[in-house]
């Protein structure tokens, strides 16, 4: 069995020593946006990998951006849609996100902020099961891990309440799982 609590510290210090920056825009991801489309994206805290250039590029094909609004650990994700230039709040855990009285929506993609993954879409986040609960409250979206292929693991025992993702990104490369 493996200690997530252990793994997820190893894995952050690992991320942290990487250090921020952008992840390229992958083909698969291009040639599934469609004008009208929501995406919810996310704005990285320190290390994380940034998807920036894929909000640039659902912005360029017609999509509406969403970003999560998180009041504390136990309350569920609400997305936010949020629009270039608009003013975003630092909220719990440090994370910037749209005004709360913003309108909430409900996300085509999800691109999600990764600890940790492996080759089968299993993810380790940051531990409150924020984005478990979101990818279960919205089954129908395209769930895309976006991190640092040095966040990869050879294997992740999932609990009964994770929720695997359809595809990670890297710098690297296109993982399908």
């Amino acid at each position: 069995m493996i200690d997530k609590r252990a793994l997820r510290a190893r894995m952050r210090a690992i991320r942290d020593a990487h250090g921020p920056g952008l992840i390229p825009v992958a083909r698969p991801f291009l040639d599934r946006l469609l004008p009208g489309q929501i995406v919810a994206a996310y704005r990285p805290i320190g290390a994380e990998a940034d998807p920036a250039l894929w909000v640039e590029a659902a912005l360029h094909a017609g999509a509406t951006i969403a970003l999560p609004h998180v009041v504390d650990r136990a309350s569920p994700i609400r997305f936010l849609t949020w629009a270039r230039g608009q003013d975003l709040h630092v909220g719990a855990f440090g994370l910037h996100q749209p005004d709360p009285e913003g309108p909430e929506c409900t996300p085509d993609i999800i691109l999600t902020p990764l600890v940790g993954f492996d080759r089968r879409g299993n993810r380790l986040g940051q531990g409150a099961g924020h984005y478990d609960r979101a990818f279960a409250a919205n089954p129908d979206a395209w769930r895309v891990g976006i991190a640092w292929a040095i966040q990869e693991v050879e294997a992740m025992s999932p609990d009964a309440w994770d929720i695997p993702l359809h595809a990670i990104a890297t710098e690297a490369e296109w993982i399908v799982a």
